[in-house]
């Protein structure tokens, strides 16, 4: 019950910090470098999801029927989509430094990660092979972190 509670309030903490950038209008980057970063991590979320299939997407971790998806850019990150988010994020974040949009992307990454750890200790319950796979497969940046 912790795990799903805590990725709750990484979502809430994630959506807070987006809507807040939109608000302040340092989501979107404004130069062709930011622009096509957020092209490639909107990309990254499509491919993603479509490779995700028909499976549902919860407020709160729950592992869903299936197993695990090691395909796709699931084969380079463990968590493309979050990935995509905290690309996108960063590069509207560098676009439109302040100390504002500095918060900002940082809650956005805090939110990511605690859902990312709070999701990954269901998928090890769940799925005991998902430890193979995490120890093989990066969680967001490709043979980095």
């Amino acid at each position: 019950m912790a795990f799903k509670l805590a990725s709750i309030v990484g979502l809430v903490v994630m959506i807070t910090a987006l809507v807040a950038l939109i608000r302040d209008h340092s989501l979107f980057g404004e130069s062709p470098i930011p622009i096509g970063v957020q092209i490639l991590a909107f990309s990254l979320m499509v491919w993603a999801r479509v490779t995700f299939g028909g499976r549902s997407f919860h407020a709160a971790a729950n592992p869903t029927a299936g197993g695990v998806v090691t395909s796709g850019p699931y084969r380079f990150v463990r968590h493309p989509i979050y990935a995509a988010v905290i690309y996108f994020t960063w590069a509207g974040v560098l676009s439109h430094l302040s100390v504002l949009t500095l918060v900002l992307g940082i809650c956005t990454v805090a939110g990511a990660t605690l859902r990312i750890v709070a999701e990954e200790k269901l998928l090890v319950d769940r799925y005991p092979e998902y430890r193979g796979y995490a120890n093989r497969t990066k969680r967001i940046l490709p043979f980095l972190i």
